[in-house]
């Protein structure tokens, strides 16, 4: 092809172009189109649900939606298993979108996934778990009074009822809304809901009441515990030294991102203060650090370590410590995407994760599980096919696990056939090349497998020579073109799915060149100037003459004449690096044009190539003249791939940078840095698995490198010692049946290369994997309190070797039913006690205990079984009269009788609520009467009135009473009847309205 020729720009940047004209007819394309069909790509999947049990919402629906061509249909599994959706069952399917109406613990709870399906594959969506909150009433025993030296620290326990999630808790002093102030003396625990007093006074004195309170997804709600009454004894004016109740766990685990609050708070006169230290670093100064909580928004692996709370007075201190321990839910370091391969070929895929503990990794094929066959290798996170045959296309899904969740990455695979084709890529038709230069004719059909490739010109085969290469892509290269080798080349494609062929003809021409180039010249003001310029070119192609000033083309049509002013300094030349050791190098380069301005600096820059951005450089000297042509560049990185470039400056401005020099690479030194990051844990049996973060190529400093380990058993004096080769190393198992279970190992790092090893990291502490407790609890004892709960205690087991106990689980299940059907719940610590809720009324059940670590659980304890009470009555309260005075409300009702299936009535409960208080009053009745003294200012006023018994409480009834002015007026219902209406009030009348059945 003819180029424009090249010349040394003159100090006025006049440029001319002599071109030859060449008419080229264009060749036959084909924009390719998106593919018919694709398989399904999510664009909705099922977020996890927390669905209150008491809420008034009909529906629950998990959102699942694909993009896919053909469209996708879909289906859902519940804990595994394909799901049922019939027309009229309470399981609908709404688009992709799965509706349960009436959702109900018993047959909704569990895990959902979606499967979205069209003829080229499945792909199953992320687990979504529906969960059921819920809170239960407080006990309806009484609370013994509580009773301390005035002076003294104390604390009342909450005792919160059954629920699920957790909750958040309020202290009530005497009434609604005296809220206990959170100040230095008090602290209301919000782990256990126990209130704490550090000092109590006289204001601490009288009733008590724990206010707990359920946030939901979409629902709130709170109840009341009974009040207790705190008396405080003759006052001990004695001070004494802190003591600390509220205590943080020895280990608290948390996951990266999670908010962590550790509660910490002392009894001690004076009052204490708290104050909270790192034990192993330093505290971050966004956090709270003084006061009963320590509170940190989103836990990183820095704040991973040992915490410690300290409280002191006048008279001494007391400390507690603990560890958070941070560990993180899976996220990809690398994923899969959609892939297009050849028949017969050979494919590799991989994905990695990276999570705390180390996530596992599995493979689905259209959403079912792929395990090594055949012609396919599986092996963790890589995925191998040898010979891809058509039955290996669909859809593909990595998955990758722990105990904290898990994540999906899909990816299409499409095996293809093709026999060869030009129609989208031929070769070209006309080929234009200069004599003596070079040319090369691609020839790229599409084709699967690979076509083998022949060339030839006219009838004659080609074959490699010095002058003529076909390259390993089918590409035509042919070099010092002479007139004889013009002509016609053929390309021939073929595999077994067939053949096809292109044809372009090579047309040589003689290239257009310069002969007589403008020069340089000064001339006085007003003055003439002639620049010459003279080309040859092929004569069977016409030549053209452009000149440009300041790269725009002259328009010699303008009237006047023309000028320049000076300008930024024209690009350095002939950068050239030399002395090259592993932090420096020497630059040289050639002055550039001043154009008409002295230079008055250069500046050095440097990038890593192939994409890096240039960057100034530190050099030596540190300021570089404008007339020096050398200089030192400073403060490189050891074994890296380095370009340079020279910017020159004038008065006027900074110029274009020269060209960037050769790609050089500095010398290798040994590492400088220790690999950060270092942890562990988890495994199987006997192994200690230790990670760490693997160092970026930029601080390799050399080839030949790998990572060298030390361990050793806490307490032990000899390190054992470890070589892992290779940069991308991250991880690295000993194996030994001698290791027992959680077992301290001491742990640090250093990297090496073949220059030699670098700094070794701090020492950490990980653990060998944990395994299963082995003990089990005993004399495990169970009661049921009420028709849909019952208590369960046990005594504890002693902390084993094996690992860390979390906490216990309860399993339960109808008599009759086997075991593997018990429903499960887990204790959140080291309690030896639980309320088991949700059950069904006047049924038998079996329970037994086990101890539970991360590895998982231990063996059952010896199982008990428990009844729970019948139901309480499902009729509420009828016939209800009142009478009401200036000070007293008095009403009755007719007693509710139970059915032989329903549990006894031993008493009411009333809920008495006027508009002068927003918190409600609780009354207790053992007749079918009751009366109470209420505001004489009384507007309007609230009441709920329900059975109770050893079964629970009942439907309540509800009704309103209202005082309405001079207006005389009486809405009575069939169950309710007022007492001697025209007895009620002077100048003033009490309405009735019953609304119904409502909840307390």
């Amino acid at each position: 092809m003819e180029t424009p020729a090249q010349r040394r720009p003159p100090p006025p940047p006049l440029l001319l172009l002599a071109a030859a004209a060449l008419l080229v007819p264009a060749a036959w394309s084909s924009a390719q189109g998106p593919p018919a069909t694709f398989g399904p790509i999510f664009e909705d999947q099922p977020l996890g649900l927390l669905f209150p049990e008491e809420s008034t919402e009909e529906k629950v629906t998990l959102a699942c939606r694909a993009r896919a061509s053909p469209p996708a249909t879909y289906r859902w599994k519940m804990n595994g298993t394909e799901m049922k959706l019939e027309p009229g069952s309470r399981h609908q399917l709404v688009g992709g979108n799965l509706v349960i109406m009436s959702p109900t613990k018993a047959q909704d709870a569990g895990v959902y996934q979606c499967l979205a399906s069209n003829p080229v594959g499945t792909v199953v969506s992320r687990e979504a778990v529906l969960r059921f909150g819920f809170l239960q009433e407080f006990s309806k025993e009484e609370r013994d009074p509580v009773r301390t030296p005035e002076g003294r620290g104390v604390m009342l326990p909450c005792n919160p009822p059954a629920h699920y999630p957790g909750l958040s808790y309020r202290w009530l002093l005497n009434e609604f809304p005296n809220f206990i102030p959170t100040d230095g003396r008090h602290f209301v625990s919000q782990t256990t809901g126990n209130l704490y007093i550090a000092r109590t006074n006289a204001s601490d004195l009288g009733n008590y009441s724990c206010l707990a309170t359920s946030h939901m997804d979409f629902s709130t709600k709170s109840v009341f515990s009974k009040f207790a009454q705190l008396n405080l004894a003759t006052q001990d004016a004695r001070h004494f030294a802190p003591s600390i109740k509220a205590r943080f766990p020895p280990e608290t685990y948390a996951l990266v991102g999670q908010q962590v609050t550790l509660e910490c708070f002392a009894f001690g006169n004076p009052v204490p203060w708290i104050k909270w230290r790192k034990v192993d670093g330093s505290l971050s100064p966004q956090w709270t650090t003084a006061g009963p909580t320590l509170h940190i928004p989103s836990v990183s692996f820095e704040d991973e370590g040992a915490y410690e709370c300290e409280a002191e007075n006048s008279k001494g201190r007391d400390t507690v410590q603990g560890r958070i321990i941070v560990q993180a839910q899976p996220e990809w370091l690398k994923v899969i995407s959609d892939m297009e391969a050849d028949i017969g070929s050979d494919l590799g895929w991989g994905c990695a994760a990276a999570g705390k503990p180390r996530p596992t990794v599995r493979w689905l094929r259209n959403g079912e599980p792929l395990a090594s066959q055949n012609r396919v290798e599986v092996l963790a996170g890589d995925l191998r096919f040898s010979k891809l045959s058509l039955g290996d296309s669909g859809m593909y899904q990595c998955v990758a696990e722990n105990k904290h969740g898990t994540i999906y990455a899909s990816a299409e695979l499409a095996v293809q056939a093709l026999a060869p084709d030009f129609r989208l890529n031929p070769v070209r038709r006309l080929i234009p090349a200069a004599r003596g230069g070079e040319v090369s004719m691609p020839c790229q059909p599409r084709a699967a497998p690979k076509a083998a490739v022949l060339w030839s010109k006219g009838t004659e085969i080609l074959v490699n020579s010095s002058r003529v290469t076909v390259t390993a892509d089918g590409t035509l290269v042919i070099r010092n073109i002479s007139r004889s080798d013009e002509g016609k080349y053929i390309c021939f494609a073929e595999n077994f799915m067939g053949k096809a062929n292109s044809t372009g003809i090579l047309s040589v021409r003689d290239a257009t060149k310069i002969t007589l180039a403008p020069s340089s010249a000064d001339i006085n003001l007003g003055g003439n100037l002639t620049l010459q310029c003279h080309a040859s070119h092929d004569p069977t192609m016409d030549l053209t003459f452009t000149w440009s000033l300041d790269d725009f083309p002259i328009n010699f049509d303008k009237p006047g004449g023309h000028y320049r002013r000076a300008s930024p300094p024209g690009p350095p030349g002939g950068v050239v690096v030399r002395d090259i050791t592993d932090t420096t190098v020497q630059l040289s380069w050639s002055r550039g044009f001043d154009n008409h301005s002295p230079i008055a600096k250069y500046t050095l820059q440097v990038r890593t190539p192939p994409a890096g951005k240039w960057k100034q450089v530190r050099t030596s000297p540190a300021n570089i003249e404008g007339n020096a042509e050398t200089a030192q560049v400073l403060g490189l990185t050891p074994w890296m791939d380095y370009e340079f470039r020279v910017v020159a400056s004038n008065i006027l401005g900074t110029g274009e940078p020269s060209g960037p020099s050769s790609k050089i690479r500095t010398k290798e030194a040994a590492p400088s840095v220790a690999p950060s990051g270092l942890s562990g844990g988890g495994g199987a049996p006997g192994e200690l698995i230790i990670n760490w973060t693997p160092l970026s190529r930029e601080y390799q400093n050399g080839d030949g490198f790998g990572y060298l380990l030390s361990f050793r058993r806490q307490g032990s004096a000899g390190w054992q010692t470890a070589q892992v080769p290779g940069a991308d190393a991250q991880h690295f198992v000993y194996s030994n049946a001698s290791v027992q279970p959680y077992t301290p190992f001491q742990v640090k790092i250093r990297c090496y290369n073949r220059r030699g090893q670098g700094p070794e990291s701090l020492t950490a502490l990980v653990h060998s994997a944990e395994e299963e407790p082995r003990v089990a609890p005993a004399k495990v004892w169970a009661k049921g309190i009420s028709s849909s709960e019952m208590n369960v205690t046990w005594e504890p087991v002693q902390q084993d070797m094996n690992g860390v106990l979390l906490g216990y689980e309860i399993r339960y299940w109808k008599v009759g039913d086997k075991e593997a059907a018990a429903d499960r719940v887990r204790t959140a610590g080291l309690d030896t006690s639980a309320r088991v809720a949700g059950l069904h009324a006047n049924t038998k059940y079996q329970v037994t205990v086990r101890a539970y670590n991360r590895a998982g659980t231990g063996p059952a304890s010896p199982s008990d079984s428990a009844v729970t009470m019948k139901s309480p009555p499902q009729r509420p309260p009828s016939n209800i009269s009142w009478t009401l005075s200036s000070s007293r409300l008095s009403i009755k009702w007719d007693p509710v009788v139970p059915l032989r299936n329903e549990s006894a009535v031993t008493g009411y409960k009333m809920l008495y609520q006027n508009d002068k208080h927003q918190a409600p009053t609780l009354h207790l009745a053992t007749k079918n009467w009751i009366e109470i003294a209420v505001p004489e200012d009384t507007g309007r006023a609230q009441v709920q009135i329900r059975t109770t018994g050893p079964g629970g409480d009942g439907i309540p009834a509800s009704i309103y009473i209202m005082k309405n002015g001079d207006t005389s007026m009486m809405v009575e219902d069939s169950a309710v009847s007022p007492t001697a209406p025209g007895a009620l009030f002077s100048g003033s009348v009490a309405v009735l309205i019953v609304l119904g059945f409502l909840a307390l």
